[in-house]
């Protein structure tokens, strides 16, 4: 997957804060590499023959770091390490990336949380969600993957602007 485009504020200056993009949790057939599907909403299955190149958590967690990074909004952005230090910590929850058979039609699925958490004050300060089933053109594993990956470039740039109204209606001091 690659990240959503993320056109640069040009001329505006960046929030004064450092992201830390967290690890998302997931159930454990979202924290494995094989492509995952259902027949309703309760019945679910993998496919043993087509996988990602990492696991949905890892890939959604980088493609949250990419897109924030490429828009220019914040002084830092980075994935949480032993060594990293932030004003905020970004984390959340995927619950569903994978395709939906539910004839006569298919859908790609995703739909996860976020929350922002405050370093100084220990307070979640921001939280929003995304759930969206994007129609799916035939019934071909491409297919699907460019469902699942116009459902996530949506769903990131819906989120990472309700963050940037989070740090437009409270703005942080300079460090």
């Amino acid at each position: 997957m690659t990240p959503p485009p993320a056109a640069p504020n040009a001329g505006v200056s960046p929030f004064p804060v450092t992201i830390l993009v967290g690890r998302l949790s997931a159930p454990r057939v979202l924290r494995d590499d094989r492509v995952v599907y259902g027949m309703t909403d309760v019945e679910m299955g993998v496919d043993e023959y087509h996988r990602w190149t990492e696991p949905p958590t890892e890939m959604i967690e980088q493609l949250l770091v990419e897109h924030l990074r490429r828009a220019g909004q914040y002084k830092g952005v980075q994935r949480i390490s032993s060594t990293a230090r932030g004003d905020y910590l970004l984390r959340g929850h995927l619950t569903s990336l994978n395709e939906i058979d539910d004839p006569p039609k298919i859908t790609a699925r995703f739909n996860i949380q976020l929350e922002l958490f405050d370093s100084k004050t220990g307070n979640v300060v921001w939280t929003d969600s995304y759930s969206h089933d994007e129609p799916v053109e035939k019934k071909s594993v491409s297919a699907v993957v460019l469902s699942l990956q116009k459902n996530v470039n949506a769903g990131i740039a819906q989120l990472t602007g309700s963050l940037a109204q989070y740090f437009t209606s409270h703005p942080a001091k300079q460090s």
